[in-house]
């Protein structure tokens, strides 16, 4: 796994190697330790998957305070989506700003967005 920071070094853009043959490819698209090596430490409790018939659907923004607060490692199966993740953490030097990201199943990279920030995201 390759991680990499975003524009808000707390959100991180994930990708996976791919290992292809004639019959497509593998990818591993979760693994603990190396996300706990790049400082993901949650424990993904929850999975969601959504569909969106018509392009242009906006989803969000969703927000949980805490006790329900949680961390979202975001992937697209199929198309494209505009992520966007706003920092909501009153105590982060990064209060207020937002980040967005392409992602597209093709290319296969996840958007980890820590617990405290609002997301949401346009097919």
């Amino acid at each position: 796994m390759i991680v990499k920071r975003s524009d808000l070094p707390d959100v991180l853009l994930i990708s996976s190697a791919r290992y292809g043959d004639d019959r497509g490819w593998f990818a591993e698209t979760f693994r603990r330790d190396s996300l706990a090596a790049a400082g993901v430490t949650d424990d993904f409790v929850q999975d969601n998957q959504s569909f969106s018939v018509h392009p242009g659907t906006v989803r969000g923004l969703h927000f949980q305070l805490a006790p329900f607060a949680q961390a979202k490692l975001v992937r697209v199966l199929a198309g494209a989506i505009l992520d966007v993740a706003v920092d909501l953490r009153r105590s982060s030097p990064t209060f207020g700003r937002h980040v967005a990201v392409r992602l597209d199943a093709d290319a296969g990279e996840q958007l980890y967005i820590p617990a405290g920030f609002a997301h949401g995201f346009c097919t």
